[in-house]
């Protein structure tokens, strides 16, 4: 099982964790005083997912309670200024695969933001990405990708599609 980042949890200087620029996800306010009192209350019941980067690590899932462990005092007090991680598999060292993971974790339990998604589907698609492959590692379906690209009003991304002539 050694192959299994939560086989693995580490303490590391919360200083050391970043936030990632992509997280499409949001947490309202109500949502996250109840994190906050969960972590306060119940401790740090799930690790922060990173992936490991010269400089420190990189957020993967856990953007919400990286933020809890930082902007809370007491938290910050009561867990020395650590945060609890795992670092994901590191054949993930592209980008593109650390926002699929992101975006994986983040589906399996709830909403994103449909511009944020835009948005995310609009890189993955700069970066090479098909729209088979955007469906397939996002868990969405073809009409949603394409929802999502049409969202972003770029031409460019439909720029080798194949479209009907019936209309001429």
């Amino acid at each position: 099982m050694n192959k299994e980042p939560v086989d693995c949890v580490l303490w590391v200087e919360s200083d050391a964790v970043f936030a990632n620029d992509y997280n499409p996800n949001t947490v309202a306010p109500p949502e996250l005083r109840l994190l906050r009192k969960s972590i306060a209350q119940d401790g740090y019941t799930q690790p922060i997912v990173t992936f490991q980067e010269r400089e420190g690590y990189t957020v993967v899932d856990g953007f919400h309670r990286n933020r809890c462990g930082k902007e809370y005092k007491d938290i910050r007090t009561r867990v020395k200024g650590y945060l609890p991680i795992t670092i994901i598999n590191a054949d993930r060292e592209d980008r593109s695969d650390r926002i699929a993971a992101s975006i994986r974790h983040n589906r399996a339990r709830g909403k994103h933001q449909v511009k944020a998604m835009s948005d995310i589907v609009v890189e993955l698609s700069r970066r090479n990405w098909s729209d088979e492959k955007i469906s397939k590692e996002l868990g969405m379906d073809p009409d949603e990708v394409l929802r999502l690209k049409q969202i972003t009003g770029l031409a460019e991304l439909f720029a080798e599609s194949d479209f009907s002539e019936a209309w001429e």
